[in-house]
């Protein structure tokens, strides 16, 4: 039986957060990736390994479904989920911006119409700011909102620049800096320090860190 069940965001961090776990002793076989199992042991069969949506990741953890996660620090901000973040990895380097389209001034503007996938993050941001906005909560392809009409702005997850610049539109401010995160259910940090000890050791053995909600470091 594995020790740990590990949750793996799907998408743009599955391969580095695999191939991180792979230099850990945690290898999936070539034969369960190109499976359509979404739940599959490692190698050694001290793992297993579930795959589900990024926003689900924190989901399954905090309820104790899985004892780990691999997911963004954006969607654990944007989850507000209670969980220990005791690693940061370097894989998945991004950053939730506002942009808007060249040549806009939103100064200019009175209440913003803000597109994104990040609600409580957008809405969090302005509202600290002290900035009315109406929020529009989109699932994928919010740098159209602008152009179309919808928005004023947006708020999104930026990693070159490039799709921001071929839409028309361009960073004003950086909002928070995002790369992947060890996530850990707190219960399972009792009682299965050990194993999950390893696991930590194994993905980064420099460290002797403590478990935190959140690092911003």
């Amino acid at each position: 039986m594995p020790e740990l069940t590990i949750a793996v965001a799907k998408g743009r961090l599955q391969d580095e957060a695999l191939a991180l776990l792979a230099a850990a002793g945690a290898g999936v076989s070539s034969q369960d990736l190109s499976s359509r199992r979404l739940a599959v042991e490692d190698e050694s069969g001290r793992y297993r390994f579930i795959f589900v949506k990024p926003a689900d990741v924190p989901v399954y953890v905090e309820h104790g479904i899985a004892d780990c996660g691999v997911v963004g620090r954006d969607v654990l901000l944007e989850s507000g989920t209670d969980l220990l973040q005791p690693l940061t990895l370097e894989i998945g380097r991004c950053r939730i911006v506002v942009a808007a389209p060249t040549g806009v001034s939103l100064n200019d503007l009175g209440m913003l119409r803000v597109a994104t996938k990040y609600p409580h993050i957008a809405a969090a941001h302005f509202g600290a700011r002290g900035r009315p906005v109406e929020i529009i909560e989109l699932s994928g392809s919010v740098e159209l909102a602008p152009g179309l009409g919808l928005a004023d702005c947006i708020v999104d997850l930026v990693e070159s620049g490039r799709t921001l610049r071929e839409n028309g539109l361009k960073e004003i401010e950086v909002i928070d800096e995002s790369t992947g995160r060890l996530v850990v259910n707190r219960a399972s940090y009792q009682l299965k320090a050990k194993p999950i000890a390893s696991l930590i050791g194994a993905l980064n053995p420099r460290t002797d860190r403590r478990p935190t909600t959140d690092d911003h470091g």
